[in-house]
């Protein structure tokens, strides 16, 4: 049936606007300007983006399963201490769809592309919070409960969401109607290295923010109140994959080494894309284990679970990362119609070598 069907063609690094351009990938790039169609078609050939879609496409169902299992076999909504564990699951799910997403049809255009990734930010942000909702309830350890940083743990959190999915989105191309509006249409600043900084940044504070309990749980506690419960294994690993989830981010390895070899398989992001699911399982399984082993004495010692320490903030992070993703994408969506960007005609650039850093 596959072989019925007519594919997209595929371009080298030479036949695409340099704002499509990946570092180190010199092959496997799709028209600029695909219909939604062909992204779709993309889907079941080859290219450079193929496995970054589907290894977060696929995910999705898995963690989507999870959920349900929550939801109706564990009869977990109308149980107020599993809230926590939903609003992480949610989180789960919307990250992976976002990234595959924003995977699938950012080369439909120029403009596109940018909104797409806006999304994906802002996905990635709201696991950020799911993380820490989960962690406030189920892993602190137990000489912190209570205490004044966990009361602020929450808050700081949603703060820190806010910061960091306007971060990445002006990683892209900058404050929106300032540095640029529906006829300018570039990277700003001019960069990528100040560009990647900012996205690195962006991601990177908040992981290490929700984690602050987690690594004194399991790496700095000691004596008594430390919540030695059998659960630290799982953590590690997640910890471990982490880890290297944000090495691949900020390297680039192995492209780098050899530019043009990796580009359909084996490429960084492909990579990054697979431990960071599997970091998501093992925190999965690691939070799901401290929900049922310490739920009793959690319930008579911790702060009470409720819709404000769980679904609130869940669902007014969601909302203000739409209203960010909607400021910066409205200039990029206030183009007359009869306006074409620059950038987003098809055209051909001048080859070069790729720009390995």
């Amino acid at each position: 049936m596959l072989s019925l069907i007519k594919f997209p063609q595929v371009f080298s690094i030479n036949q695409v606007p340099k704002v499509f351009h990946e570092d180190c990938i010199i092959s496997g790039y799709r028209h600029p300007r695909s219909s939604a169609t062909d992204c779709i078609l993309s889907l079941f050939q080859m290219t450079n983006e193929t496995l970054n879609i589907w290894t977060h496409f696929l995910p999705t169902w898995y963690f989507l399963w999870k959920l349900v299992t929550v939801v109706l076999m564990q009869q977990g909504w109308p149980d107020p201490f599993t809230w926590p564990l939903l609003v992480f699951l949610i989180s789960c799910c919307i990250y992976p769809l976002a990234s595959s997403c924003a995977h699938t049809f950012s080369t439909m255009s120029l403009r596109a592309r940018h909104i797409c990734f806006f999304f994906d930010y802002a996905a990635l942000s709201f696991y950020s919070l799911g993380t820490a909702i989960v962690y406030s309830v189920y892993a602190f350890p137990d000489k912190w409960l209570n205490s004044s940083f966990h009361q602020w743990y929450i808050p700081i959190a949603m703060a820190n969401t806010v910061i960091c999915t306007i971060l990445a989105c002006y990683s892209r191309l900058g404050l929106p109607f300032l540095h640029y509006n529906f006829d300018v249409v570039k990277r700003l600043p001019e960069s990528p290295k100040f560009s990647k900084f900012f996205r690195i940044l962006a991601f990177a504070y908040p992981y290490l923010f929700d984690n602050i309990p987690l690594f004194y749980r399991v790496f700095l506690c000691t004596g008594e109140g430390c919540t030695d419960n059998g659960t630290d294994v799982l953590h590690y690993k997640h910890i471990a994959l982490a880890f290297i989830t944000g090495f691949l981010f900020a390297t680039r390895l192995p492209e780098r080494l050899a530019p043009g070899s990796f580009d359909y398989i084996g490429h960084s992001h492909q990579l990054f894309h697979v431990c960071s699911i599997l970091a998501t399982h093992f925190q999965t399984l690691a939070v799901e284990q401290d929900m049922v082993t310490r739920r009793p004495w959690l319930t008579a010692n911790s702060i009470p679970v409720s819709s404000v320490n769980s679904v609130v903030p869940g669902l007014l992070c969601v909302v203000l990362n739409l209203i960010i993703v909607f400021l910066f994408s409205l200039p990029l969506l206030s183009a007359p119609a009869s306006q074409k960007s620059e950038d987003g005609k098809d055209k051909k650039v001048p080859a070069k070598l790729c720009s390995c850093y």
